[in-house]
């Protein structure tokens, strides 16, 4: 089995990675979990199927404002100053909703949850760029990708059988943070930033690492990729299956699985194709990936065969997301990566927002065949940004 790095360390064996990547787990757990729980919700407060929707909107929406603010803390304070209280709010907002049973209480706990979620998955590989360099931060970053794609595809599962027993069993999950919490607080061994200069200074330093033609790049990237990941895919894909080939939501969910899969084993041998192939030509494969499963899926006619263009799309994720970390990473020195890494985490939810609306007035217009093709044209554009503006290199 080749090694991650020169010296013939496992980069997943490091202690160190192995609590970031339990912070992984529980940063994307807040909502995946949930999901699953959602008619027993409705059906317990006598909500509208509408309003449900809230449990999410009011625990993401914190992050919007707050992850490039938790970025500059993180920078001036030190990470693990930002990351524990995290952490522990997390754990502490989440466990509260199990004794739950007034909704609009239950929409503030989550509000406060997501306040302890904001800064997770942004600061978390803000660490792993500070610990790691070279091609040992892309297997690094790979290897969290991979973590964090299992998780994805774990938790529906996790949180779906604890609902059996009741709607807020689902709220036990949360508790993993604080545990978590301490783990970072006496275990983890992470350089912290030394940051003595003023506000001011720092914040025109850190601008002048945002406004570098390649991280822009990266971000624009980014929020394209998410337009397609939550606007074609999440959102179309399902609906095709379900209406167009008839199939139950469980069958849906298997074959999504499997790109959650095809991302997760893609994204583990990270470390292996980076010492192949330059970093930008795996992100022009991963969007001729992109296109090529969104130009498959229109004149396909049984639903099994879907699972061909999935897993060719969760192959793209599985290089795009952890490579588009790796770069940035390596673009700010480590007294600014929280900020411009935070700025991504703000990013990639825009995109997560403009996705559902762009690919929908598509869809109005040209129907579900011309959601995909969007998507497709999307991906061709991404090549032609990558050509553009980000060029050739090798993260430090």
């Amino acid at each position: 089995m080749m090694s991650d790095a020169p010296n013939g360390r496992k980069i997943y064996l490091d202690t160190n990675l192995q609590i970031l990547f339990g912070v992984t787990l529980t940063a994307i757990l807040g909502v995946s979990s949930l999901t699953p729980a959602f008619p027993k919700i409705v059906r317990e407060f006598n909500i509208s199927p509408e309003n449900i929707g809230l449990l999410i909107t009011i625990f993401t929406f914190p992050g919007i404002f707050l992850t490039p603010v938790m970025g500059v803390f993180a920078d001036r304070w030190g990470r693990k100053k930002i990351l524990v209280p995290s952490l522990m709010l997390f754990g502490i907002a989440g466990f509260l909703c199990f004794f739950v049973r007034d909704f609009n209480l239950l929409l503030l706990l989550r509000f406060f949850q997501g306040v302890g979620a904001a800064s997770l998955g942004s600061i978390n590989v803000t660490i792993i760029g500070d610990l790691y360099s070279g091609k040992e931060r892309a297997a690094a970053m790979g290897y969290n990708a991979s973590v964090l794609s299992i998780g994805t595809a774990a938790y529906p599962l996790i949180g779906g059988a604890l609902a059996t027993f009741g709607w807020y069993y689902p709220f036990i999950l949360p508790l993993i943070g604080i545990p978590i919490g301490f783990l970072v607080l006496f275990t983890l061994k992470n350089p912290e930033p030394l940051n003595d200069q003023r506000l001011l200074e720092y914040l025109a330093q850190a601008w002048q690492s945002v406004k570098k033609r390649q991280v822009v790049g990266l971000f624009i990237a980014c929020i394209i990729s998410f337009i397609i990941l939550f606007g074609t895919y999440l959102t179309y894909f399902p609906f095709l299956v379900g209406y167009v080939f008839g199939k139950s939501p469980f069958v849906i969910g298997i074959i999504m699985s499997c790109a959650s899969l095809s991302t997760a084993l893609t994204a583990s041998q990270l470390g292996k194709l980076v010492k192949i192939y330059s970093e930008r030509t795996l992100l022009k494969t991963a969007y001729l990936l992109y296109a090529l499963s969104m130009l498959m899926v229109p004149f396909i006619h049984n639903v099994w065969l879907l699972l061909i263009p999935i897993m060719i799309f969760g192959v793209g994720n599985g290089i795009n997301f952890p490579i588009i970390q790796t770069l940035l990473a390596g673009m700010a020195p480590i007294n600014q990566r929280a900020a411009v890494m935070s700025l991504n985490g703000m990013v990639l939810r825009l995109g997560q927002t403009l996705g559902p609306i762009l690919i929908g007035i598509v869809f109005t217009m040209w129907g579900l065949n011309g959601a995909f093709f969007a998507g497709a044209g999307f991906a061709i554009c991404l090549i032609g940004l990558v050509t553009l503006m980000i060029g050739q290199h090798d993260s430090p």
